[in-house]
């Protein structure tokens, strides 16, 4: 681990896009510049099963990134899964350490709602049988999210955590009650987001991870333009003030959940 993060607590950035044409050629600056900032860990989000080659290539590249693959709810129709098989040949990678992302985005609706529906379920099955977490991404549909994630819970247990999450009391309640974790991205910031802030507050720290969803929503004060994992400590430090705690002890908690939930990460040395 470079020695600016080897001193105290370092953050890690659970969800960002390394593999995404924004850092075409900037990669090792990126990661180097997270490091920089207290950032010990990465990891890459899959979101299509044809670009998971790129997603693992960056994982590969770097000791402390590692990587999901999946199949985000926009790409279902085009990406319709049969079955977990797919997810669970690829999740055999040793970088490979989440299922995901996968959920339901009724805001966008880029694929019809029975394609998003399917590939949820089967990304599910697929963190079951692995005993990877699954990585959700819901949007405008907390209802058959929370419906989704109960029925398949009955089905057999698994983890994971709802991802830049901007939903409902209901759906934090819902999720902290399935025994799923809640990660916080740069949306929390904004200025308009205080109904947002209010959720977050009643959830505990011990279920909390940080984020960036990078290259996408930035946090304040770099809002607008383009995110990077160095930049989770605005919402990180942010977090830390709504919690009532030290940014030292934000930091403990949130990368100690980050291990517990994705346990094939190896802690840096």
């Amino acid at each position: 681990m470079p020695a600016a993060i080897s001193s105290g607590p370092f953050l890690v950035d659970s969800h960002c896009h390394l593999d995404f044409p924004d850092y075409a050629g900037t990669v090792d600056a990126v990661v180097a510049r997270a490091a920089d900032a207290g950032v010990g860990v990465c990891l890459s989000i899959g979101t299509e099963l044809k670009r998971f080659p790129g997603v693992k290539a960056v994982a590969e590249k770097f000791p402390n990134v590692w990587c999901s693959v999946g199949v985000h709810p926009h790409e279902s129709e085009k990406e319709l899964l049969d079955d977990a098989a797919a997810l669970i040949r690829e999740a055999a990678h040793p970088k490979v350490v989440g299922i995901g992302e996968t959920g339901l985005d009724y805001y966008y609706e880029h694929s019809p709602r029975e394609p998003q529906q399917k590939n949820f379920r089967s990304h599910i099955a697929a963190a079951r049988r692995t005993g990877l977490p699954v990585i959700v991404h819901t949007r405008d549909a907390d209802d058959d999210t929370i419906a989704i994630l109960r029925d398949e819970m009955g089905q057999g247990a698994f983890t994971g955590l709802i991802h830049c999450f901007t939903g409902t009391q209901k759906l934090a309640d819902a999720s902290l009650e399935l025994g799923l974790y809640i990660s916080v991205s740069g949306i929390a910031t904004f200025k308009n987001s205080q109904a947002l802030r209010d959720v977050i507050k009643t959830v505990p720290l011990e279920r909390l991870l940080v984020e960036t969803d990078a290259p996408f929503l930035a946090p304040v004060p770099y809002r607008g333009k383009t995110n990077e994992p160095a930049f989770v400590v605005h919402t990180a430090r942010m977090l830390a003030e709504l919690k009532g705690v030290t940014e030292d002890a934000l930091a403990a908690a949130t990368t100690g959940n980050f291990f517990r939930l994705f346990s094939k990460v190896q802690r840096p040395a």
